[in-house]
């Protein structure tokens, strides 16, 4: 929308208010309906058009405040101050499903440092310019740095050598295992006296030997001082999350930048980079569109990630640089670094690192202020109700499902974003006073109060009548933003209560779903109370939701009804191209549904996608495999009851005598008969056990070689006869039997 409006998130309520944007969104959310209801009619996808429930109306958004009041009242939803994935481009923090995302986790090759920290209380003890020596992927976090890491019982060494940049003698301190990773053994035979500056092989020695325990405590100078902590810093600490199988065994600490980097900073009592933003906030270096503050003064204002840059954007950047080509924030970094005798090494180096799923670029980890759902204290329970889940894969719900489970963190359930669904909670200014709002109803008695006491002039739900479920009544009133930004509170002491700024995450919108497309608890009470219409017998969706859709359905369910949400579920897998690429439009091998369809027919299509792998298996689409069902199949079918309708035309059949017995037909008629009945027996079992790809595999196997092959072909005299006989109906009554009850079989498949 943003896009489409020539707009950024930072307009929003400067050159457009949020009122218009969110008009424009609202009508975004229906453009693509028509096409949508198109495709889903005439692929066969069985769902009720007619009533889609909608999430941006009032009775559902009343239903999901509903659920949050729930989690509220027994101390499940809480407000905390942790670092967490943020996304600059996207303004707004992520959660940990999110995060998890396909797709998000990609390869990039970035500018890596192993930086130099001197430690000069360590000069005499060592013999030399003494350095502890870290490795970081984000050179940008470099100048919030506050501490150093090790690991208390990991063994480290501190090594003689010269810098490779400056050629300055130094003695670095790195982890004994890792030594071989820095530096080549054989130039540990070298001559220090020999060693001439611009030297490509470099001498070194390993001068001493301690344990991580010793270095505790030990302080360093700051590596670039450009602010200082609000606190003590500048000190090795210990940290249970060293470890030796990368880097130097000494981690870079930016607590304001990691999440185990605050925790074991918080424990140690070092301070945090933070800076006043000249409105009494304290802040971190980098800001929330991603760039750096003023006081970073050699990189102020510019973007930490070179992805949050436009092109036009990069082109002025390079010319400001006076470059021919840019170089990001982490590449002059580390050339800074190289020129001051404080870089060991830089190069570039290949990771995985999170993206936002929403803009497509890198994600920050940052400190915010965010509502939770508190998700690990019903952990236990989650994972006690998911082994009484049916999955289809079984390995997912006890992998990829099961681990998620096992290692659950807390839901951010915090967006800074404008269209949404409100948080419903009300807060004073000193945060000691809280309300939850559960109701239209409850809004309206709360607004009632403010009033009296002066806070508002008028309540916005007046023309609210409580109890009526007409859509017309719940149309005189809007809960989403500014208006819910607009009503003022008074809290127990007679204080206001402003409402809590975010939105929440669309992930819950989802997960609501079973009891907010009933309007739950409102109307349709007993449905959900009953359990008539909860849990859902079957849900299927891409495997890609195993920690979306899946775990946000089975998270409320079991906090808010100790109840699974689904008993049944089938995690598809992706439709990929037929060399086993994802599809795109960037690469040229994406399918037109609508023209698969047009050319081959609905059936065709769904037949050659269900029979040709199992619903959880990525599927290898080759478009001339379906023409191959139409030929080997279908034609087959069609040909067989073209034979049939065929003779009954011709002999005015129209099944209205007697059924003749089955013990008095002939012995191929009790054969088929008996490989029918067989037939339903077994597709009746795939189905059941959520198997279509056997129970289309079997029904085929039936039609091409049993009915075709067998059994019109033998018969085929029986039907030529030319006058009426027991044993012409009974060829009849046996082959029309067979195709009605194919086509029914089928049906599930192909319900053309």
């Amino acid at each position: 929308v943003e896009k489409e409006l020539g707009i950024t998130k930072e307009d929003i309520g400067k050159t457009i208010s949020i009122a218009e944007y969110n008009d424009a969104c609202r009508k975004a959310v229906m453009k693509y309906t028509d096409v949508w209801n198109d495709l889903t009619r005439k692929i066969g996808y069985w769902v009720d058009m007619e009533h889609p429930y909608v999430t941006y109306e009032n009775k559902y958004i009343e239903s999901v405040w509903w659920l949050l009041k729930n989690l509220f009242d027994k101390g499940l939803l809480y407000k905390g101050y942790t670092i967490q994935p943020y996304s600059p481009k996207a303004g707004t923090g992520l959660s940990s499903h999110e995060l998890n995302q396909p797709g998000t986790y990609r390869d990039v090759k970035d500018t890596t440092v192993v930086a130099q920290f001197r430690a000069e209380s360590l000069d005499e003890k060592l013999g030399g310019k003494v350095y502890f020596v870290a490795w970081t992927t984000t050179p940008w976090t470099l100048p919030s740095n506050t501490a150093l890491a090790v690991g208390e019982k990991i063994d480290y060494v501190a090594v003689k050598s010269f810098n490779q940049y400056t050629f300055e003698p130094t003695v670095v301190v790195m982890a004994k295992a890792l030594v071989g990773k820095w530096f080549k053994p054989e130039n540990a035979e070298l001559s220090f006296d020999e060693y001439n500056a611009g030297d490509k092989k470099i001498p070194y020695q390993v001068v001493a030997e301690f344990k991580g325990a010793e270095l505790v405590g030990t302080k360093y100078e700051q590596l670039m001082p450009y602010a200082q902590p609000d606190g003590e810093g500048f000190k090795v600490i210990a940290g249970d999350f060293v470890s030796t199988e990368d880097g130097t065994g000494i981690v870079h600490i930016a607590p304001t930048f990691g999440a185990d980097d605050a925790r074991v900073a918080k424990i140690a009592g070092m301070g945090a980079m933070l800076v006043d933003d000249g409105e009494g906030n304290q802040v971190p270096l980098v800001d929330l569109q991603g760039r750096f503050r003023p006081e970073v003064t050699d990189f102020v204002g510019e973007y930490v990630k070179a992805e949050y840059y436009t092109e036009e954007e990069i082109a002025e950047q390079t010319k400001k640089q006076g470059r021919d080509n840019y170089l990001s924030v982490d590449e002059r970094i580390a050339i800074k670094l190289k020129e001051e005798n404080k870089a060991f090494r830089v190069e570039k180096y290949e990771h995985s690192y999170p993206h936002c799923w929403r803009t497509d670029k890198p994600i920050l980890y940052y400190p915010l202020d965010s509502w939770f759902v508190c998700t690990t204290d019903a952990k236990d329970r989650l994972i006690e109700l998911n082994k009484t889940i049916n999955w289809k894969p079984e390995s997912t719900g006890t992998g990829r499902f099961g681990n998620w489970l096992e290692n659950l963190q807390d839901w951010n359930l915090s967006r800074s974003r404008f269209w949404g669904i409100p948080l419903p909670i009300w807060s004073t200014e000193d945060k000691v006073e809280r309300k939850c709002i559960g109701s239209a109803e409850e809004l309206k008695a709360e607004c009632e109060k403010a009033v009296a006491a002066g806070l508002m002039d008028k309540n916005p739900l007046t023309d609210f009548i409580p109890g009526n479920m007409d859509k017309s009544n719940y149309d005189v009133f809007d809960l989403h933003r500014p208006y819910m930004d607009d009503v003022v509170l008074v809290s127990e002491s007679g204080k206001p209560m402003q409402r809590e700024a975010d939105l929440i995450d669309v992930w819950f919108d989802s997960g609501a779903m079973p009891y907010a497309q009933l309007h739950y608890p409102f109307e349709n009470k007993e449905l959900i109370d009953e359990k008539s219409y909860f849990p859902a017998d079957f849900i299927a969706e891409g495997v890609d939701q195993t920690r979306g859709w899946f775990f946000t359905l089975h998270a409320i369910g079991t906090m808010c009804f100790d109840s699974v949400a689904y008993k049944n579920v089938v995690s598809n897998g992706l439709v990929l191209d037929k060399q086993g690429q994802k599809m795109s439009k960037r690469l040229g091998n994406a399918v037109d549904a609508f023209d698969t369809i047009k050319k081959y027919g609905p059936d065709a299509t769904r037949w050659y996608m269900t029979t040709n792998a199992e619903p959880w298996d990525n599927l290898k689409f080759d478009i001339e495999g379906i023409g191959e069902v139409q030929r080997k199949f279908f034609g087959t079918l069609y040909n067989t009851y073209g034979f049939y309708a065929l003779y009954a035309n011709i002999d005015g059949y129209d099944f209205s005598e007697n059924e003749i017995p089955l013990d008095q037909r002939p012995e191929i008629d009790r054969w088929v008969m008996s490989k029918l009945n067989s037939l339903i027996a077994e597709v009746d079992e795939h189905y059941m056990e959520f198997e279509p790809k056997k129970a289309g595999r079997a029904i085929q196997e039936f039609v091409n070689e049993n009915l075709s092959n067998w059994y019109v072909r033998l018969c085929r005299r029986r039907f030529w006869k030319g006058e009426p006989s027991p044993d012409k109906s009974a060829a009849y009554q046996t082959l029309y039997t067979c195709l009605e009850t194919v086509a029914k079989l089928m049906s599930p498949i192909a319900p053309f």
